[in-house]
């Protein structure tokens, strides 16, 4: 039985804060596995800034060189708004031996109460949540915790450099930096 976390996002683009979070929650939790998960349309988030195909390429290239993360496009296959429990519900049906844990941002411990039907997700999934500086840790359900160190990286600050021609090095992996320019994305005059 394999011990899987889900890292789910937009991932529009994925970052260097991305891998961290999944390393230390791979290396603290003994999980087998992390896999990341893009939404198709997130239920809480304004719609991407660029297609689904592009993000997958993105993360693909992000997670290629480390052999204990994968990418899974349930998500994109299924379309629709991305509910974590209809995913997770999937998942489990398609991976019956594996046990599965939600890799959530500490800030959204305490939101965790609002989630789509959280009764049957929590029934079915266990929750880690990303310890972060400045946020009271009071889980209002079980939630493994992890500490990483503080990486003040976000998808939207890389985005604005992107649109007024600033560099996102060291931000990005290689790969994924070399994907954007090849591909122009984010860019003020590709809108």
């Amino acid at each position: 039985m394999k011990r899987i976390g889900i890292l789910g996002g937009t991932f529009d683009p994925p970052h260097q804060g991305h891998l961290i979070m999944a390393e230390f929650t791979r290396s603290q939790m003994e999980l087998d596995e992390v896999w990341f998960l893009p939404s198709h349309i997130p239920p809480h988030k304004q719609k991407a800034a660029v297609s689904a195909e592009d993000r997958l390429s993105m993360v693909e290239k992000a997670v290629e060189d480390n052999p204990h993360f994968k990418v899974c496009n349930a998500e994109l296959t299924r379309k629709g708004t991305s509910y974590t429990v209809d995913t997770m519900k999937y998942l489990i049906k398609q991976f019956k031996e594996h046990t599965f844990f939600f890799i959530i941002g500490g800030d959204m411990v305490e939101h965790l109460p609002k989630w789509d039907r959280i009764d049957e997700l929590k029934a079915i999934v266990g929750f880690v949540g990303i310890k972060r500086p400045g946020y009271d840790w009071n889980p209002p359900l079980p939630v493994h915790q992890v500490e990483i160190p503080l990486i003040d990286i976000s998808s939207s600050h890389i985005r604005n450099r992107l649109s007024c021609s600033k560099s996102v090095r060291y931000l990005v992996p290689e790969s994924v930096n070399l994907y954007i320019k090849e591909h122009q994305l984010y860019a003020a005059d590709s809108k």
